[in-house]
Order: structure tokens, then C-alpha cells, then sequence
């Protein structure tokens, strides 16, 4: 072939007339086949994150994060929780087959297939398909974690007092405690602090004892008595140190 013969030229360059950009095909035309993914797909999962970007943040003003109080480590009362997207993990942990010395089972092995699985899914399921009726297993094993996923959170969240947790992690003004005094080691001996914490902040347990308003009677009856989810005959210990014990908690303000 003759140089330039059957071609077309700009003036002197070697850049044909027909030269264009590379413009991805419209898929559409083909049914069953995927689209380019660059900039086809890609723009599209960017825009759909975009918008749920934009959701997300406008809960996170609207409902900011509950803070709760200081962490106590004397609170033997309290139950951490993970936050609502490990809930279902959090409950699998509770069954005997995946807790005790089978612990390893639901904390690595179950998660842990699962999680492989999801990962492996591109490789393992190839089919062209793309209409769920069409492909049984990937579509049946999708709907099985999605139902064990919300049946494990549903359980869980179920068996959490809420409004108790609330009320126990409430953040409440500090109280200036004299921990020397014999009041409060009369506290600590008998084991109040476990249930009421170490600054008698309260927790899942105990209520909080600062600013009670209470007389040292009456906080004497409670001791003996019990009251609410604090049952009767926890105190041990002689009238004499139950007064002074009393007569502390009744003291204990904020102000």
C-alpha cells in the first residue's frame, strides 16, 4: 500500500479525519450484558453513595450519638453492648453451641464462613443471569443471611431494658466525696459500690444515690427492706454501722 492511500489526512499531520474519542457503547442495546465501568458504572455507585452520604449526615444532626457517663470499673453491674450493626454477633455468642469452651465457634468460625463466603461470591457464582428467579442459590442463601441477621438483632435488642440502661447511663453532676471518710468506707466494705458505683453515680444494677433526698431513716428501711430491683437483707453488718452508712448517703449532693 502507497502512503496515505485509501487514508485521509488533516493538512500535513499523520492524524486521520475519522480519529475520534473513545466513547463507551450504550450497553442498553444488549440484553443480559454488563455496562463500562468506567465512567458508566462508576459514576452511577458514586452518585448513589453521594446521596446516602448526605442522609447519613443529616441524621447524625438531627439525632446526635448518646453519650453516657464516664466509665466506672467498680460498676460490676454494667453490661457493655456493642453498637447495633454487631448486635447480631452479640447474640450469637449467647447460644451454647457458639459460647463456653465453644466460644471460638461463633466468634471465628461461623463469622468467619460467612464473611468468606460474601467475599467469594463473584468467584463461585458466574452464571449470566442476572434476574433473581434465575439463580435459586445466590438468591437463597442472600435472603438466609438477611433473615438470621434480623431475627439475631431482633433477639437481642428484645432483651435489653432500654429505658432502665438510659436511666443508669445517665451522666449526672459529680459529687464531691469524701472517700476517706468512714462513711464511705462502711460503702465500700459492704459492697454498695458495686450496684451504685464509685461516686454513687448509679448503674444497671443500682440507682444513683447523689441527691437522693432521702433521710437516713428512710435509707435505713431500704437497706433492710429493699426496694424495687434491690431486694431485702443485702446489708450486713451492726445498727451502729448502718447509721453512719445512712447518714453518709444522705449527705452526698452535687451542690
Amino acid at each position: 500500500m502507497h502512503r496515505g492511500k485509501g487514508m485521509k489526512f488533516v493538512g500535513d499531520s499523520r492524524v486521520p479525519v475519522s480519529n475520534k474519542k473513545h466513547i463507551p457503547k450504550d450497553y442498553s442495546e444488549y440484553p443480559g450484558k454488563t455496562e463500562a465501568f468506567w465512567p458508566n458504572f462508576l459514576l452511577k455507585e458514586w452518585l448513589v453513595g453521594s446521596v446516602f452520604l448526605v442522609g447519613f449526615l443529616c441524621l447524625t444532626a438531627a439525632h446526635p450519638s448518646p453519650l453516657e457517663k464516664i466509665a466506672d470499673p467498680t460498676a460490676a453491674g454494667y453490661i457493655p453492648l456493642p453498637d447495633w450493626y454487631f448486635l447480631f454477633l452479640y447474640q450469637l455468642l449467647k447460644y451454647s453451641y457458639a459460647s463456653g469452651p465453644y466460644t471460638v465457634i461463633g466468634a471465628l468460625v461461623i463469622p468467619g464462613l460467612a464473611f468468606g463466603a460474601l467475599l467469594l461470591a463473584p468467584f463461585l457464582d458466574r452464571g449470566p443471569e442476572r434476574r433473581p428467579a434465575k439463580r435459586p442459590v445466590a438468591t437463597g442463601l442472600m435472603l438466609l443471611a438477611i433473615a438470621a441477621t434480623v431475627y439475631l438483632t431482633w433477639e437481642s435488642v428484645s432483651q435489653v431494658d432500654w429505658e432502665a440502661r438510659a436511666e443508669s447511663s445517665k451522666i449526672v453532676a459529680e459529687a464531691e466525696i469524701d472517700k476517706e471518710s468512714e462513711g464511705y468506707l462502711l460503702y465500700q466494705e459492704k459492697g454498695c459500690i458495686g450496684c451504685h458505683g464509685g461516686s454513687l453515680e448509679g448503674g444497671p444494677a443500682g440507682k444513683a444515690l447523689v441527691d437522693n433526698g432521702l433521710e437516713p431513716d428512710a435509707i435505713k428501711d431500704i437497706a433492710k427492706n429493699g426496694q424495687g430491683q434491690m431486694p431485702a437483707g443485702l446489708f450486713e453488718g451492726t445498727d451502729e454501722e448502718l447509721q453512719k452508712l445512712a447518714e453518709f448517703i444522705s449527705s452526698v449532693t452535687s451542690k
